[in-house]
């Protein structure tokens, strides 16, 4: 009890940590690995296959929305109108042993963006296919005989395409945002800890904080560090389905480099996730959460979705 309270506690502190930053292709922050949400943790093959759809369309900045017709045509400033995510994730995790573990994460975008650049009048557009920035997490947790506390370490590999341009408009041809691209092109370390438990019969807790370190700039382009951090309950009382309840948090320092958008690029992302899991047999479930901000704090002007949702299929084998 006293591991899953200091797992909450600290959860919480990082919600109201400094703002950092958050670039206008941020994914969900949804945590879906089963075997930190208090499922045991038995040698083997699994496999996580979630879509995750986000619209980010609501202009901020700071902690408010902004009404876009408040800006001027031509402007200094871009103005972003939409970016729509479509996201594909496999997880593929092997467990030789209780104490051992490693995970291969292999994102794959569809995204679509819109947005007025600076000087311009009307939008130009772009649409972005194919694989994102691939990740690769080891993690032990053999610190005691319940297993129930253990740390990640793993690296981002720059997989992901970063020479995407404008498709349709007055940009055509032109590079998309360093941030917008399907990768940073930069290699990043991973460090994480988690830990999950039981708050009382039938009701069970976890709680996970992942740190992102960018090792070197890329082509005059470097993200921030990187926070996520997610707590989360569940209640087992029922065979066929499982309720969650989920806060996540995302944050990130500002861009840098010459192709960086420093001055709109700082963002600290809460959400609050409930979400079903259906247990279809003792080797296959289906879940579906939704995301709603708690509170979206952004550095300059940028876009937030004002809703997400997740689906996906999990295999033990």
């Amino acid at each position: 009890m006293r591991q899953c309270a200091s797992l909450v506690v600290l959860t919480l502190l990082l919600a109201a940590a400094p703002s950092a930053r958050a670039c206008g292709a941020c994914g969900c922050t949804l945590h879906s690995d089963w075997a930190l949400q208090g499922f045991a943790v038995k040698p083997g093959w699994r496999l996580d296959l979630r879509y995750d759809y986000f619209n980010q369309d609501q202009l901020r900045m700071g902690t408010k929305s902004v009404d876009r017709s408040s800006f001027e045509l031509p402007n200094e400033l871009e103005i972003q109108e939409k970016t729509l995510n479509r996201n594909l994730t496999a997880t593929l995790d092997y467990s030789p042993n209780a104490d051992w573990g490693i995970a291969l994460v292999i994102p794959v975008f569809n995204r679509y963006h819109a947005t007025v650049a600076e000087g311009d009048t009307e939008p130009t557009f772009s649409q972005g296919n194919g694989l994102g920035d691939v990740r690769l997490l080891g993690r032990y947790q053999g610190f005691s005989d319940s297993h129930n506390v253990g740390i990640q370490f793993g690296v981002k590999l720059a997989t992901g395409g970063t020479r995407q341009t404008f498709n349709v408009g007055g940009q055509a041809g032109e590079a998309l945002d360093r941030g917008l691209q399907l990768g940073s092109g930069t290699t990043d370390l991973l460090l994480g800890f988690y830990g999950f438990g039981e708050l009382a019969p039938e009701w069970g807790v976890f709680g996970q904080v992942l740190f992102q370190k960018p090792l070197a700039e890329k082509d005059g382009f470097k993200p921030g560090d990187g926070v996520n951090a997610n707590v989360g309950v569940r209640y087992t009382g029922h065979a066929g389905f499982t309720p969650h309840l989920q806060l996540n948090l995302r944050a990130e320092g500002r861009e840098a480099g010459a192709n960086a958008d420093v001055d709109n690029s700082g963002a600290t992302l809460v959400y609050l996730s409930p979400g079903m899991t259906f247990n279809i047999s003792p080797r296959f479930q289906v879940y579906a959460f939704a995301q709603l901000p708690v509170t979206q704090r952004v550095t300059g002007l940028q876009i937030e979705p004002r809703w997400s949702a997740s689906v996906g299929m999990h295999w033990t084998f």
